[in-house]
């Protein structure tokens, strides 16, 4: 039987399945339109959205914001999520034990949320969610079909903060993204008096 989310966000609240849980401040769920077309997964909460309880808040989720409103979402019309619900300590990459004991939640949220597509911000979840072979270098910006739902892997946004170099290929990446939404009927732009895309993109935001 399918957990709802107030009984997902109780399970996430009191787990202590890895050591992570023992050094966090507060899990961290997710956040957005709970019935999103799209998907973001990223790596693991960092020290503002452990302090927050809320996913991407510092500036990496700034310029994920940015990088939605270029393409004429917002943060309530995705779901946002990450691999891991605890902060690494020191921000470190999740281990695989780690990211194993939080894979069972992330099914949860994907069952509940059943978007058209996810997104995955950098290396942790694409191998998670895509296999231990992908290389976000190599791999970004390639379309799977898996069980019904379209994958993508790109750059996380804090990757794009140390690298500017980065930034045009997520934004080809991100451009696909509404393209994919636009072919599925999936994009709210397609709804009346939608918000129009940054046709700037973010490129020169640093």
């Amino acid at each position: 039987m399918r957990a709802s989310w107030p009984e997902l966000e109780a399970q996430i609240a009191a787990c202590s399945r890895c050591r992570l849980s023992q050094t966090r401040t507060h899990t961290v769920l997710g956040e957005g339109d709970p019935h999103a077309a799209l998907m973001f997964v990223g790596e693991g909460p960092g020290q503002q959205e452990d302090r927050t309880g809320r996913p991407f808040v510092g500036p990496a989720g700034q310029l994920l914001d940015r990088m939605l409103a270029a393409i004429a979402l917002t943060r309530e019309q995705v779901y946002i999520c990450n691999v891991v619900k605890c902060r690494p300590p020191n921000n470190r990459v999740p281990e695989a034990d780690e990211r194993e004991a939080c894979m069972g939640y992330l099914r949860a949220q994907t069952a509940l949320v059943q978007p058209k597509v996810i997104v995955c911000l950098g290396s942790t979840p694409a191998r998670a969610l895509l296999g231990d072979d992908v290389r976000i270098t190599r791999d970004r910006g390639l379309w799977h079909l898996r069980r019904g739902v379209w994958f993508l892997a790109t750059f996380h946004p804090a990757a794009l903060l140390r690298d500017e170099a980065k930034k045009r290929p997520a934004w080809e990446d991100f451009q696909a993204i509404r393209d994919k939404l636009l072919e599925l009927r999936a994009h709210p732009a397609l709804a009346q008096d939608a918000p129009q895309a940054d046709q700037t993109g973010f490129i020169p935001i640093s």
